[in-house]
């Protein structure tokens, strides 16, 4: 068995890196094509697609490349996968063809995961693809050079806390004793030879993708950051990197925030439910939930890192490449709506779809198609001249703008019967001006309320926290509530629903839990509802299947029209709740 040493601090092969720009460059220069770009490829591949989720005959919970922490793998164990690593079926020119079929605009791939193993020919540790594996070839450098053949940005994910190989890096508290580490000397012994490395030695950098922050301190963050916009001043640095250093904000995985957020952020999500390659995984999204994302994620400002997870042969798995594909061919006729688009006017979501914006046109992007062809929208301040479809432009759209007696401005267009596109299909607004909308909530055209956590109220003070996905979290004390307020246009009875999520466990969102047991009172316009938090079934989140709801009907009230207050306290908490009540949304839905 090969025991690999790390930390074998040699001279750096000669830099060779381009660099683009002078060292004043700023994030608002380094960010203009990432802005234009909206949709990039994120790669996962590792030692971790032999086990590809299983070891020593048992299914290992989790996500794919965790599978040396997840079941505790000795790291003399695991360094025995390097010597069967031998993907002779890799072959760069095709990934990166594949990305540019989806209509993908950028590429990241895993240089170095948590696992500790470099997927590059490093001079700082003995621990990678070239040296440790028979297939004995330098991946990263393959893959920099497709990537420069057919113009392709190319970004290196680094994990820069976790090394599970390392006895000073984080993570890794089977086999070594963390109370004995010494993380500055693993940062500047290992990670930053190795960053420097990357930048070095493979040309141009779109970006690197930092992931994991864990105890790093900020002195540590701006250390990395300024070492990378030293050897590449163009180099994009994902927010990852920790405290605030990065030049954009990396939500959590695969969560997409619940508004318009009014700076640069991305979202890396999953076609399945693992990043790594995992054999028994076969939970795929569907070309419709990807489109949807992506169209959402642009609505809110944000660009859609989607991963693959190649197998250990070196091929991106066929279920990918299928659905990959169907979002490049709907692109090919919708893309306007999505490359350097801008975010919707509102800040709020809609049930039927999304709204992205560019100059002075609005695009409609509607999953739930109108039944009738008739589709409403309020709250549209801006001027309409023409509506057409990007599918179909020779279909007629008819448009009809008007403002009714105690509602905001309305848009009714009259759309053909069906849909021009199965998954997701985009009108064309063209507007007087820049785009302009209502800000408040409002009731919409269907009688519905939304409520969701990320426009809640929070008193001052309050120990409640709120996830960009809008879930409450250490909600544990009866006395804190939240409260929203919103227009009512239509008098009526409405049921009140409260819609609460599972936690995330240590084992991922596949063994995360849901436990009732909390009471909620919501009160509005003089009414108090409440019920105990229970199972009445699940509702899917339509823009991430990963994370379905939980139905409970509060009870009925019924509202006249005007700007109402609503208050939701909690009268009763569940002590054995992780967390506290985990709350996303209030719904108001007619009865009629």
């Amino acid at each position: 068995m090969r025991r690999f040493r790390s930390f074998v601090l040699v001279p750096l092969l000669a830099m060779t890196t381009l660099v683009l720009a002078t060292a004043g460059t700023s994030s608002q220069d380094r960010l203009t094509w990432w802005r234009d770009a909206r949709f990039g490829m994120f790669i996962h591949w590792g030692l971790y697609s032999i086990p590809a989720g299983e070891w020593k005959g048992q299914q290992v919970p989790g996500i794919g490349e965790w599978i040396m922490n997840r079941a505790k793998i000795p790291v003399k164990e695991y360094e025995q996968l390097a010597s069967q690593f031998n993907p002779v079926k890799f072959n760069a020119d095709e990934w990166v063809k594949t990305a540019q079929e989806a209509g993908q605009k950028y590429m990241v791939i895993t240089a170095k995961h948590h696992d500790g193993f470099a997927m590059f020919h490093s001079k700082v540790s003995k621990y990678n693809v070239y040296d440790a594996t028979p297939f004995h070839r330098d991946v990263i450098g393959e893959l920099a050079a497709a990537c420069k053949r057919h113009g392709m940005p190319l970004g290196f994910y680094y994990s820069q806390t976790q090394d599970w190989h390392e006895k000073d890096a984080v993570g890794n508290i089977w086999d070594f004793d963390p109370k004995h580490a010494n993380f500055d000397k693993y940062l500047h012994e290992k990670a930053m030879p190795q960053v420097r490395e990357l930048l070095t030695n493979y040309g141009p950098v779109a970006l690197i993708w930092f992931d994991t922050p864990r105890d790093i301190t900020a002195a540590q963050s701006k250390e990395l950051v300024d070492l990378v916009h030293k050897l590449q001043p163009n180099c994009l640095v994902d927010g990852r990197v920790g405290n605030d250093a990065g030049d954009y904000r990396s939500t959590g995985d695969n969560e997409i925030p619940s508004k318009r957020m009014n700076y640069d952020w991305e979202v890396p999500a999953t076609l399945n439910d693992t990043w790594g390659f995992k054999k028994n995984d076969s939970n795929w999204k569907s070309p419709q939930t990807l489109i949807r994302q992506l169209v959402d994620i642009v609505s809110k400002n944000g660009n859609y890192l989607l991963n693959v997870g190649p197998t250990s042969e070196g091929l991106i798995p066929q279920p990918s490449v299928e659905r990959l594909q169907a979002v490049g061919a709907w692109l090919k006729t919708n893309g306007d709506a999505v490359y350097a688009a801008k975010p919707s006017p509102f800040p709020y979501e809609f049930n039927w779809g999304s709204i992205t914006t560019k100059e002075n046109r609005l695009f409609l992007n509607v999953v739930e198609w109108p039944k009738d062809g008739r589709f409403t929208l309020y709250g549209l301040q801006t001027g309409v001249q023409r509506a057409s479809l990007l599918a179909r432009p020779e279909d007629v759209v008819t448009v009809a703008k008007d403002k009714t007696s105690g509602t905001p401005p309305v848009l009714n267009l009259k759309l053909p019967a069906h849909a021009p596109d199965p998954n997701v299909s985009v009108v064309a607004v063209d507007l007087d001006g820049p785009p302009k909308a209502n800000q408040e909530l409002i009731q919409q055209p269907d009688g519905s309320v939304t409520l969701n956590g990320q426009f809640a109220d929070l008193p001052s003070g309050t120990p409640i926290k709120i996830s960009n996905r809008g879930i409450t979290s250490n909600w544990t004390d009866p006395s804190q509530k939240l409260e929203w307020t919103f227009e009512v246009y239509r008098p009526g009875r409405y049921q009140v629903i409260a819609r609460t999520t599972p936690v995330k466990s240590a084992g991922g969102w596949d063994t995360a839990q849901w436990s009732g047991g909390d009471e909620l009172q919501a009160s509005v316009e003089g009414h108090n509802v409440s019920h105990t938090l229970s199972d009445e079934g699940k509702i899917p989140d339509p823009r991430n299947p990963l994370y379905p709801d939980v139905k409970t009907t509060l009870g009925e009230v019924t509202l006249s029209p005007g700007t109402k207050r609503l208050t939701v306290q909690a009268t009763k908490i569940n002590p054995e709740t992780k967390g506290g009540i985990h709350l996303r949304e209030i719904e108001l839905i007619p009865m009629s």
